[in-house]
């Protein structure tokens, strides 16, 4: 494209509609290109508002598009809302999570052991606790 004045920037807060070699069909607001790793981000319809579907979308992958018009900057600041309270809590229960998931990892067992925790994890409620789950599987040896 020598001489044109296109750039990766004019792309941004275009409205496209795309078909993928894969099948996908979907309408989409331009947020970025990265030429390096030739990667399309579309952030998906033309909602605003807290809560927005992105896609990112390799090039090679597009089998068509249809240039539906040019709308401002999706990533304007003035515009942008994020809730840094709710980012917070969804941060707080994801780490509560991974920990309680990572207590039920057992230590010094055959993975054997961790599939038969696991499996009697999901039917009852085990605790974390060792001693409890020596106790169970002490029952579960006397009446197998």
């Amino acid at each position: 494209m020598e001489g044109s004045s296109y750039t990766d920037e004019s792309a941004v807060g275009c409205f496209l509609s795309v078909k993928t070699t894969l099948g996908d069909e979907f309408e989409g607001q331009v947020v970025t290109y990265d030429r390096p790793s030739n990667i399309l981000v579309l952030q998906e319809g033309a909602k605003q508002g807290p809560r927005r579907n992105i896609r990112l979308l390799k090039a090679n992958y597009i089998k068509e598009f249809s240039f539906l018009g040019h709308g401002d900057d999706p990533l304007d600041l003035k515009k942008c809302y994020i809730d840094l309270h709710s980012l917070q809590a969804r941060e707080e229960l994801a780490l509560r999570q991974a920990e309680a998931e990572a207590e039920r990892i057992g230590v010094g067992v055959t993975s054997e052991a961790q599939m038969i925790f696991d499996a009697l994890s999901k039917t009852c409620d085990l605790g974390i606790h060792c001693k409890q789950y020596s106790r169970i599987t002490n029952a579960a040896a006397i009446h197998h």
